[in-house]
């Protein structure tokens, strides 16, 4: 059954406190449209920019998991996505007055019920999952960490954290089913260790911490003169230690809660490869940074995946035009109409096909002894069936001429022989507007891809 992707009824708005900069923070949550994933807005700089959520963008992982495109910052990214991720939203766009969320207490719980007060509903697109059918690991040997991607019926996920400190031992946490993160997982709080707060305040990198958004585990000697800093920095009066070994002032949700918020952390690093994954994940010693460099590596076999994907038709069916048909469409002919068949054709997309024979008329140019058909040729042939794709939107598409406005990121991956069957897949990036026709397309030959390309074409009415 076909998943429709979600995002927001409303936008949604909420206020806090950046754990590094201890500067108030206001962040607006609004509805996004189809396709378009989750991404923030700095609406402090000039311009507002956007830097989409993914992997690519990765900077640094010292403290939280920091983008960075074009010269625009989001530190702290996870706990939002954790939470849009955990209420199966797709869609969303983030805007902040500053480089990072709110921490609030440190925890997805508040930004889940933000985007639930904002109400969730369906759109008119179906999700894009990645389904997992072979084991895809990451190993970091320095640390010891993994993660391990399997196959599964749904999104599950396990972590499995050991501090080598006797105050945290080792923990496990499990995700069964995303519908369970509201109540098992969001609420889980960023915990720190005694030595790494010391750290921090000595640097000046805590300004927004306090005992209430942060789990401190004292795993050694508290001093005097810690003491007298911690007091500080969180304004308090007094601080001891509990008898769990965690600074006062907070109650521990869990006992495992330090390994649930390591997974609800895998949980909003991973939003960052782009798209819905169905599959099991065994995180072991999890962080930011191979949490990172793991979505990293899943969004590149995601994407030449994609690439590879080679449509699969029947050759021997009769196709959806024939070469008289398209002739009624197009105003191409030989020995310019490079396209035979039209296997497919919706309002989004079109597939269509050429036979590559050696008595195509290039071939006696290029080259005599050994022929190879010209990329820019591929590159009208996928031109032609986007032609089809805009003139299949106009009642008479014989009154129309096909131009050329644009082509980028071109790319030529094989060459195309004498007896190659040539499959061009077009997609529309964005909607037809105007007659311009703005689109991705592929050729496969072969069982390979043979060449890519970014399309814009535009049709003009014979005057």
């Amino acid at each position: 059954m076909s998943k429709k992707q979600k995002t927001i009824q409303k936008e949604v708005s909420l206020s806090g406190v950046g754990i590094h900069t201890g500067k108030t923070v206001n962040m607006t949550i609004k509805p996004a449209p189809v396709n378009h994933g989750f991404a923030f807005s700095r609406v402090d700089l000039e311009g507002a920019p956007i830097i989409a959520a993914k992997a690519e963008y990765v900077v640094n992982t010292q403290r939280g998991t920091n983008l960075e495109n074009n010269g625009v910052q989001i530190q702290t990214s996870e706990h939002v996505l954790a939470a849009a991720v955990g209420l199966d939203i797709d869609n969303l766009l983030i805007e902040i007055d500053s480089s990072e969320p709110p921490i609030m207490d440190g925890s997805s719980k508040y930004f889940v019920q933000a985007l639930e007060e904002a109400g969730i509903e369906e759109q008119d697109a179906e999700i894009e999952e990645y389904v997992v059918k072979e084991i895809i690991s990451y190993k970091d040997e320095v640390t010891g960490s993994e993660i391990i991607l399997m196959p599964s019926d749904e999104y599950q996920i396990t972590a499995m954290v050991d501090f080598g400190t006797k105050i945290l031992g080792t923990q496990n946490a499990n995700l069964e089913q995303i519908s369970d993160f509201k109540e098992e997982i969001a609420a889980a709080r960023t915990f720190s260790f005694l030595h790494e707060i010391e750290m921090l305040l000595e640097n000046d990198l805590i300004k927004g911490g306090d005992l209430n958004n942060a789990i401190v585990y004292v795993d050694k000697e508290l001093s005097e003169s810690t003491m007298a800093k911690l007091k500080k920095a969180f304004n308090k009066e007094d601080i001891t230690v509990k008898s769990n070994g965690i600074l006062d002032n907070l109650t521990l949700h869990w006992a495992n809660e330090a390994a649930r918020h390591k997974l609800l952390d895998v949980v909003g690093d991973l939003a960052l490869v782009g798209t819905r994954i169905r599959g099991k994940v065994i995180a072991n010693k999890p962080g930011h940074l191979i949490n990172t460099q793991f979505a990293k590596k899943l969004a590149k076999i995601i994407k030449q995946e994609k690439r590879n994907n080679v449509p699969q038709f029947d050759l021997n069916q009769p196709p959806l035009l024939d070469i008289h048909q398209i002739m009624d469409i197009l105003p191409h002919r030989p020995p310019f109409l490079l396209i035979d068949r039209i296997l497919e054709l919706s309002d989004k997309h079109v597939v269509g096909m050429k036979n590559v024979t050696m008595n195509e008329n290039f071939f006696v140019g290029h080259f005599p002894g050994a022929p190879v058909m010209p990329g820019v040729l591929q590159v009208e042939a996928m031109a032609q069936c986007g032609g089809v794709l805009v003139l299949n939107t106009v009642p008479d598409p014989e009154n129309y001429l096909t131009y050329f406005m644009k082509m980028d990121k071109v790319k030529f991956k094989q060459k195309v022989l004498p007896g190659d069957t040539i499959i061009f897949k077009c997609e529309l990036i964005t909607p037809i507007r105007r007659g311009i026709c703005h689109m991705q397309a592929y050729a496969y030959a072969n069982g390979k891809i043979v060449a890519e390309a970014e399309l814009m074409a535009q049709i003009s009415k014979i005057k």
